[in-house]
C-alpha cells in the first residue's frame, strides 16, 4: 500500500519547529531595501573603482594655497612706490644679474626695513611669474586686495570732520582707468572709490601700478548693486551727480554752486565706451558735462574723474 516507508531511517526527523509564515518573524525580511544605489556608490562596481582612483590622484596633486591668487606688480618704479607707501607686499623678486641702480638699491633697503622676503630668481622664472610683463628685473607679489564697505567711506569723512566726497564707477572695465581714478581721488581729497562687484575692473596688479601706490592711502569699496548704493548715499544726505556729455549742468556751474560742491557729494563716472547706464543715470540727482573745445565729445574715465575732482577740490577750499 502506498505511503511513507516504515523502514527505520527512511524519513529525516528534525528537532526544529516548522518555519513561521510571512505574517510573523520574517516580516522585516520582506520589506523593500530602497532604491538601487548608483553605480559609483556600489563598492564592487567599475564606476566606483574609477571614482576612487580619480580621488586619489586629486589628493596627490598640490592644493592651491590661499595666497596663490595674489597679484604681481612689475617694474622698478612701481615696486619702489609700493614699498614706499606701505602696500602689503609679501615678497620682492629680483632677476639674476639685474643691473643695480638707485631704484633697485632703494627697493632692497625698503624691503629689508619692512622685513619683506627678498628672493633672487632667473630672468626666465621672473618672466613666467609676471606673465612676461616688463619687469626690468624687479617684481613684487601682493595679496588679494581687501575692499572696504561703501558705508565706511562716509564714516571716514565723518571721522575727519568733512563732507563726504566719493567717486563711484559705473562698469569701468579697464583696470588702468580704475588706478588713475584712485590716484586722482587720493590727490584731490576724496574719501574713497566705489566699484560694482560684477562687470567692472577690480584692484588688480594693473590698477595698483597705475595708482602709483595711491590705493594704499584711500579705500576702494565694492558693492553688489550700484544703483541701490547710490540711493543709500542719497538717503545719507549726499547729492549724486553723474558725468555725461549731454548733462544739463556744466562742471563750472557745479563747482560754483555751494549746495553741490561743498555738501556731501558722490561723483559717478561711466564706462569707457557707453558712459552711464540708464538706471544709474536716472538715479543721479543731476547730470554734469565737462565743457570742451575742438569738437571733442568726451574724455576717458580717468581723465574725466581727475578734471571733475580738481574743480570740486578748488571750490571746497
Amino acid at each position: 500500500m502506498p505511503g511513507p516507508s516504515k523502514r527505520r531511517g527512511a524519513v529525516r526527523k528534525s528537532s526544529k519547529k516548522p518555519a513561521a509564515g510571512s505574517g510573523g518573524r520574517v516580516r522585516r525580511g520582506l520589506e523593500g531595501k530602497g532604491p538601487t544605489p548608483k553605480a559609483k556608490d556600489r563598492p564592487y562596481h567599475k564606476a566606483h573603482k574609477d571614482q576612487q582612483r580619480t580621488q586619489k590622484k586629486a589628493a596627490a596633486r598640490p592644493r592651491k594655497a590661499k595666497g596663490d591668487d595674489a597679484e604681481w606688480v612689475a617694474g622698478r618704479n612701481s615696486v619702489v612706490e609700493l614699498l614706499r607707501e606701505g602696500v602689503p607686499v609679501t615678497g620682492v623678486y629680483v632677476a639674476e644679474g639685474a643691473e643695480k641702480d638707485g631704484r633697485l638699491r632703494e627697493a632692497f633697503r625698503l624691503a629689508a626695513d619692512r622685513g619683506i622676503n627678498l628672493l633672487e630668481v632667473s630672468k626666465g622664472e621672473l618672466d613666467r611669474m609676471t606673465s612676461a610683463a616688463v619687469h626690468q628685473g624687479l617684481a613684487a607679489r601682493i595679496p588679494p586686495y581687501e575692499y572696504a564697505h561703501p558705508d565706511d567711506l562716509l564714516d571716514l569723512a565723518a571721522a575727519n570732520g568733512e563732507k563726504p566726497l566719493v567717486v563711484a564707477l559705473d562698469s569701468v572695465t579697464d583696470p588702468r582707468n580704475l588706478g588713475a581714478v584712485v590716484r586722482s581721488a587720493a590727490g584731490f581729497g576724496a574719501h574713497g572709490v566705489v566699484v560694482p562687484e560684477r562687470r567692472a575692473a577690480g584692484m588688480t596688479a594693473a590698477a595698483w601700478k597705475t595708482s602709483a601706490g595711491a590705493a594704499a592711502r584711500i579705500p576702494v569699496a565694492r558693492t553688489v548693486n550700484l544703483v541701490r548704493q547710490l540711493k543709500a548715499y542719497q538717503e545719507a544726505g549726499c547729492m549724486v551727480v553723474g558725468l555725461a556729455a549731454d548733462g544739463d549742468l556744466s562742471l563750472p556751474e557745479l563747482a560754483g554752486d555751494a549746495a553741490y560742491a561743498r555738501g556731501g557729494l558722490v561723483v559717478v563716472v561711466g564706462s569707457e565706451g557707453n558712459g552711464l547706464s540708464r538706471l544709474v543715470a536716472e538715479t543721479c540727482d543731476r547730470l554734469v558735462s565737462i565743457p570742451m573745445a575742438g569738437g571733442l565729445e568726451s574724455l576717458n574715465a580717468g581723465v574725466a574723474a581727475s578734471v571733475t575732482l580738481y574743480a570740486i577740490s578748488e571750490a571746497r577750499r
